[in-house]
Formats: structure tokens, sequence, C-alpha cells
């Protein structure tokens, strides 16, 4: 399978039309459709639906374009980082769930700008799950889960600072004048909760017990569409506090009670080689840090 014959491929999926993906890679239409005859041959499966005007991906077509997105990113980002000069260039990918210590990561990225501007940070906002499945693949350098990290195959940077969790709510609901939300009624309301592997465990210890009597009606990756249902009288988000700006807003956040926090890590595959533009990312991160930690042990 040959990186050129996915870029065709991609083309198609992307024009849903094999004229104009031909048009926009500048070659004949036949040779565009004899190269995805020749893939779908070498694979041994159909990749596209017959007999309708615009493209449609079978099954096996939709997974051969998510994966070959990946496939092409990853190779976009080696020839960008092997690039050999005399200045440090290249991308750095972080796959990250939501979090307030993401500030420190952005101070990172603002510093490192001036002084690697051969340096490129792109963000990938989704859940833990993904970000770790990612770092697996190759596709991200690096990833800023929460705690709990339960996984002996990365090395971590602990940011500073904690997110405390609550319930985000609507503040017409009798729940939001409560300074804190215990577990008892926690257990009374529809929850919306995150989708992330961990979060389980993670309440089942601060109940002392299974969390079956969650009564979930909904589950979310991205806590700002959480927050579209929680306006719409869906049910309670179960989330992270300083996520969404409340202020101004219908919606308030109320903590839970005994108190629940979570912390959050830069993460990278251990044992896998960095690119000199990940390393020089790496450093700066590891002297802000240093920094934010005397900052505050002055205080």
């Amino acid at each position: 399978m040959e990186l050129r014959v996915l870029s065709y491929f991609l083309a198609v999926v992307q024009a849903k039309n094999i004229s104009r993906a031909a048009r926009q890679l500048h070659v004949s239409q036949p040779t565009v459709s004899r190269q995805l005859q020749d893939l779908e041959d070498e694979l041994g499966v159909s990749l596209f639906e017959r007999g309708s005007r615009e493209i449609i991906l079978t099954p096996d077509g939709q997974y051969l374009a998510h994966q070959a997105e990946q496939i092409t990113d990853l190779v976009d980002k080696t020839l960008s980082n092997i690039h050999r000069a005399k200045t440090i260039s290249g991308t750095v990918v972080i796959g990250s769930g939501e979090a307030q210590m993401m500030r420190t990561v952005a101070r990172t990225i603002n510093t490192l700008k001036h002084e690697h501007p051969g340096v490129q940070v792109n963000l990938y906002s989704t859940n833990g799950d993904t970000v770790t499945e990612r770092l697996q693949t190759g596709v991200f350098d690096f990833g800023i889960v929460m705690s709990p990290l339960m996984s002996d195959r990365y090395d971590f940077i602990r940011l500073p600072g904690v997110s405390r969790w609550g319930v985000l709510v609507p503040r017409s609901s009798p729940i939001a004048s409560h300074s804190t939300i215990d577990a008892a009624t926690l257990t009374k309301l529809d929850l919306i909760v995150p989708q992330q592997k961990g979060v389980n465990t993670l309440f089942e210890d601060w109940l002392g017990h299974s969390t079956a009597n969650f009564k979930v009606v909904s589950t979310y990756n991205l806590l700002y569409n959480a927050s579209m249902l929680v306006s719409a009288g869906v049910g309670a988000a179960l989330c992270l506090d300083g996520i969404i700006n409340t202020d101004h807003t219908a919606l308030t956040f109320v903590p839970l009670a005994p108190g629940l926090v979570s912390t959050a890590s830069l993460v990278w595959l251990k044992g896998r080689p960095l690119s000199a533009a990940a390393n020089a990312f790496l450093k700066q991160l590891t002297t802000d840090i240093s920094l934010v930690t005397n900052e505050s042990d002055t205080k």
C-alpha cells in the first residue's frame, strides 16, 4: 500500500467525486480510478458503494479513511521533524483532555514561539482514551491527561494545580443554591457523565461503593457539548471546575462534598525517541513548571 495511493483515496473521500479529486490532484480521472481499483483488489474489499452520484464509503472504506488520515498526518509530522537545520524546527502534536492546568502548557507554547519560531505546537482536544490511543500510534507526541493515570507505559510530568469535581447545573435548579453537593443528593440526579476510563474508579473510591446507583442519562467527551445538554434540561453534568466559564450564563458549578480533586500530567510514551522540536518543548515546560512552583513557594 503506497502513500501516494492513500493520498488519492483521501482526496476522493474529501471531494466525494473521482473527477473533482482528479482535478485537485492534477492527474487524469482514469489514473485515480485505476489506483482505487488496485487498492480494493489489494485489500480484497469494496471501499465505495457503486451506483451513486456522490462517493459513499462502505464500512471498510470508513475504517480505511480514518486510518489513512492518521497515517498521512504521521508522515507529514515525521518529514517536518526530520528536516535538519541549524535552528530547531518541526511540529509538536499534543492531545489534551479539558483541564485548567493547560494554562502552564499555554505559557510554554508562547515562550517556545519566541525562542524557536520554527517550532509549531498543534493541539488536539479530545478525551483521555483517545489521547493514550494516539500516543501509542505516534500521532501525538504528548498527551495531557487527568489523574489517575493507570499505566506504566508513560513518562510524565505533573502539571501545577488541581481541579475539583462537582456538577454543572442550571441556575434555576434547586441544586444551584447549594454550596456543595453530597453523595446522597448526587445519586438522585439525572447525570451526564464523562466517557473516560478511570472515572468510575475515581468515584467508587469517593463514594466507598459502586457507582451502579448513578442515574446516567447521557455521556460526553467534551464538556462544552455536555453544557448544551445541561442548558436544555437533560441533566446535571458531572465535571471538573473551571472548564466552562459560567460567569453571566444560566449555568453554575456546585462542588462535591467531601471534596474530590484531580491533577493533570503531561505524558509521553516510554522508550520512543522525541524529535528535536518535542525535546525543546519538554525542556521549556520543565523550566516553566519550576518557575510556577517557585512562585507558589514564595507566596
